[in-house]
């Protein structure tokens, strides 16, 4: 890490989280050539980084999704940006996630627990470097195509649900049965399953899993 210069500012202080022992060794290596970047701790899980975090209370928590045992990255994450800060500096970390994931579900999950940026492992250095000193700000930062599947979401229109399909969808994605869904909305088995079929049609999808993680993705779900 390269010292700020007299009177400059301070150095982004890090705080790196993943599961992998070679990569963490990797990214503090990595890390400790950047101008500007202070790495102050390493967790290999959820929970140790919510530790560690109150504890060393860094500016940037660089957040793996897949952490093994444990809460994973999104649900550290969330705690981490929204739970009461427990140091002196009376504010949250900012999160920028680091992962080999680019799906849809795992951008939004992410996005939606409070993350500043999401950036994948592929990415050169002098990017993760940029992104760092972003996120510090409070400054979105974003993979190239990872910013291009937000804007593909955000532009992709919703499927028109009715009232009664969004109710069926609701009951789905609590794992219920045809049978305990008809119970449940007081109509018969037969209209729940007609429902399903125009609910497969609009969101592009053949299995009852594949339509509770698009109606996830898509925010169709209260």
């Amino acid at each position: 890490m390269t010292e700020p210069a007299a009177g400059g500012p301070a150095p982004v202080r890090i705080l790196v989280c993943d599961d992998h022992v070679v990569v963490r060794a990797g990214l503090l290596a990595l890390l400790d050539s950047a101008p500007g970047i202070e790495v102050v701790g390493e967790a290999g899980t959820g929970e140790e980084a919510l530790a560690l975090s109150a504890r060393l209370a860094p500016d940037v928590v660089l957040m793996d999704l897949q952490l093994g045992a444990g809460i994973d990255g999104v649900e550290t994450t969330r705690r981490l940006t929204t739970g009461a800060p427990t140091t002196g500096t009376g504010r949250a970390p900012h999160v920028l996630v680091l992962t080999t994931y680019d799906t849809d579900a795992d951008i939004t999950r992410a996005i939606e627990a409070g993350a500043t940026g999401y950036l994948l492992k592929a990415e050169h250095p002098e990017e993760l470097f940029a992104a760092i000193h972003a996120a510090a700000q409070g400054r979105t930062a974003l993979s190239g195509p990872v910013a291009g599947r937000v804007m593909a979401n955000l532009r992709k229109p919703r499927p028109a649900l009715t009232d009664r399909e969004r109710d069926i969808l609701a009951q789905l994605a609590t794992g219920l049965g045809n049978r305990e869904i008809a119970r449940a909305l007081f109509i018969s088995e037969a209209t729940v399953k007609t429902h399903l079929r125009r609910i497969y049609d609009k969101l592009g999808v053949d299995t009852r899993a594949g339509a509770v993680a698009v109606a996830k993705e898509q925010r169709l779900l209260p």
